[in-house]
């Protein structure tokens, strides 16, 4: 009888990085200048503040690299970084093979505040990582959300 893993752990960037050139920073520049000078002519001091911050913060965290996080699976939950998800947080799960980046694991969870868990996971551990979790999930096909989509198109 062929004994099943009790754990999976491996290591990967905490999102997908896309590098960005000075072409993108100046489209951010001139978008965040026009929402300023708008808000301005309007007579919105607060919201032409706002919209300054929000293309500086935009630009500061877009040019940040990614943190290598630690991720498991394992026969009490699934670990990233350091907070446990019991099994019993969790309502299914999803491993999406075919996706650009890699293959992907989406589980939903119960809380309100981060409802979707996307795990980057290695090819070879995909087998391992669907023995593990077969019987305390019910699978469920799950797609990523249009949002994430929308931010990785521009470049999140």
């Amino acid at each position: 009888m062929e004994q099943q893993a009790r754990s999976v752990t491996w290591e990967a960037p905490e999102h997908h990085h896309i590098e960005k050139g000075g072409d993108w920073f100046f489209a951010l520049a001139i978008i965040t200048v026009s929402a300023v000078i708008a808000a301005i002519f309007f007579g919105n001091l607060l919201f032409a503040l706002l919209c300054g911050l929000a293309g500086i913060t935009m630009a500061i965290a877009a040019n940040q690299r990614p943190k290598i996080i630690p991720f498991a699976v394992t026969v009490r939950g699934i670990r990233i970084d350091e907070v446990l998800y019991p099994y019993t947080t969790l309502r299914s799960y999803h491993i999406d093979e075919d996706d650009y980046r890699g293959p992907q694991l989406f589980v939903i969870s119960q809380r309100h505040f981060m409802p979707l868990l996307i795990l980057p996971i290695p090819e070879e551990y995909i087998d391992d990582i669907e023995d593990i979790i077969t019987g305390r999930l019910a699978e469920e096909f799950i797609e990523e959300p249009f949002f994430n989509k929308l931010l990785e198109i521009l470049g999140f």
